[in-house]
């Protein structure tokens, strides 16, 4: 089995106030945070709803349209890991810093679609997911992640652990401090 790690960053990230993206935590950009914990875990990583990604990673615009949140950015993986021959998608937004190996291992068994209940984009999708996104989407269907995924036949599993959810700066401060 094939997977295809997924940085879903198209986000406007208005509670944070500025590019989350490339917030700086130890040094690094989240998303180059992201892209190390995908890298780790996957066969290929790409970054989804920006023009750009850190280097050495592909970037592809949300799919079918930008601003449609974080479905269009994991439509957009879909169709692009089914594409390249991959079995799946595991995803991740670009505020996720760290991913456990444990946490991976639980999403990915068995191939078959599950979330974290506690933070509904990350998660693991097979590519038969693909066409289905895409008519919900083009459909102007609810766009909120724990709804289709429920509705996709996905299952919610819980983290099991402490997960950062950097949505504020003071969010990212707190993670900065707990590392030092």
């Amino acid at each position: 089995m094939t997977v295809l790690g997924a940085i879903l960053a198209g986000g406007q990230a208005t509670r944070f106030g500025s590019d989350k993206a490339l917030a700086l935590l130890d040094g690094q950009t989240l998303i180059a945070h992201a892209a190390a914990a995908l890298r780790a875990a996957t066969d290929a990583v790409i970054v989804c709803g920006r023009a750009a990604g850190p280097e050495g990673i592909a970037a592809v615009p949300d799919w079918p349209a930008p601003d449609l949140g974080p479905l269009g950015g994991l439509c957009a993986a879909l169709r692009h890991a089914e594409a390249h021959g991959h079995d799946g998608v595991l995803s991740i937004g670009c505020d996720t810093p760290f991913l456990p190996s444990e946490l991976v291992e639980r999403l990915v068994a068995g191939g078959e679609a599950r979330f974290l209940r506690q933070a509904p984009i990350i998660g693991y999708w097979p590519v038969a997911l693909a066409e289905g996104l895409s008519q919900h989407l083009a459909q102007g269907a609810d766009r909120a992640v724990y709804r289709w995924a429920s509705r996709a036949g996905a299952v919610a599993i819980d983290a099991g652990g402490d997960l950062p959810n950097i949505n504020h700066v003071a969010d990212l401060a707190r993670l900065a401090d707990r590392a030092e």
